[in-house]
């Protein structure tokens, strides 16, 4: 090797001196004043981030709640309107039915009518017929 190259003890003493200075650095920097600020500044920037973010989740909620609401009185209305409605149809039949049965007594009736009449013509005529006339 050279005369250059340094023999292990100087290199041990360089990695001594490199990591002593490292470590001043880190102690110098850990006791300065603004990075504490800096930390307390992030600390309460991260702090009112989730404030922001727990307001937002319960405002979702209050919001997905009164979607809910509306959701289940739209439901009642419209189960209400389906329930007239089938009542509407419920009795638009029985009116219908009634109709229906009372049109076909009024026909029964005048049926009853017609063979009666037929009925009596033909005993007046049999009668007719002995008497002679």
């Amino acid at each position: 090797m050279g005369y250059q190259t340094p023999d292990l003890q100087q290199r041990q003493q360089a990695a001594a001196a490199a990591k002593k200075a490292m470590l001043e650095k880190f102690k110098a920097a850990a006791s300065d004043p603004t990075i504490a600020e800096r930390q307390a500044a992030r600390a309460a920037m991260h702090e009112a981030r989730l404030a922001r973010a727990a307001e937002r989740e319960a405002a979702r909620k209050v919001r997905e709640a009164e979607l809910a609401a509306q959701r289940a009185a739209q439901a009642a209305r419209e189960a209400e309107l389906a329930a007239q409605a089938q009542r509407e149809a419920d009795d638009a039949a029985a009116r219908a039915e009634a109709e229906k049965a009372e049109a076909e007594a009024a026909l029964a009736t005048e049926q009853k009518a017609a063979r009666d009449a037929r009925y009596a013509a033909r005993k007046a005529a049999k009668k007719k017929r002995r008497r002679g006339y």
